[in-house]
């Protein structure tokens, strides 16, 4: 039900015609004084209360008082890799040998039966503290030879984006993009958080050229 209807019936000559009259429904009161009112429209009052209209606007208060704003950071690091773009496409495409380069990364492993699935962890001691986290990522429908892109579908938040510029025939630029949620327990040096991240992935980018080259030398 949307509304309560409340009547009640009063002549001209009756007590009610000059009193103030208070209906109790629920928690609500309501005060009618009668008196105001034409002698023609005395035979029956009608009035309709709004069913949890208080209570309605009352939760969506205390809801919105309880929103938290979450801080998302954004890092984005390049480098120049001397292989074919082909070559370092295909060598960042190997997930489970992104531990092998990533200084923060500690397994990747893909899941048999959902392929474009695969279960990431990260480990690295910072701020005092070892700071671990996991997540299972998603890769989305890729571009060949020119861009890799991901989301996490749970643990950590992130998304990102690897794309490959070709250089001339032997060498390419391989442009990184990381964007995350700041976990709770880091969010005191969010600000030297994003610096470090940085240092980091472009450290693993510096790594991954020379992985890059050895990979292309590896028999396929």
């Amino acid at each position: 039900m949307s509304s309560a209807t409340v009547a009640f019936t009063s002549t001209p000559n009756s007590p009610a015609h000059a009193a103030n009259r208070k209906i109790s429904l629920g928690s609500a009161v309501l005060s009618c004084r009668l008196s105001s009112l034409k002698p023609s429209s005395l035979n029956t009052l009608f009035i309709k209360i709004p069913h949890k209209s208080c209570k309605r606007s009352s939760v969506l208060a205390r809801h919105k008082s309880f929103s938290p704003v979450m801080e998302w950071q954004d890092c984005v690091v390049r480098t120049e890799v001397d292989v074919p773009t082909s070559v370092a496409y295909k060598c960042y495409s190997d997930r489970e040998a992104i531990p092998r380069w990533m200084p923060f990364i500690s397994s990747v492993k893909i899941l048999e039966d959902k392929p474009d699935l695969s279960r990431w962890s990260l480990k690295y001691k910072a701020f005092g503290r070892d700071i671990e986290f996991a997540w299972l990522a998603r890769n989305m429908q890729p571009i060949p030879n020119q861009k890799i892109h991901w989301r996490s579908m749970e643990g950590l938040p992130n998304r990102g984006a690897v794309r490959f510029f070709p250089k001339g025939p032997s060498s390419c630029v391989v442009e990184l993009t990381v964007s995350y949620e700041v976990p709770p327990i880091l969010i005191p040096v969010a600000s030297a958080l994003k610096p470090l991240l940085e240092r980091l992935l472009a450290r693993g980018l510096d790594r991954f050229a020379k992985f890059a080259k050895s990979y292309s030398a590896e028999p396929s």
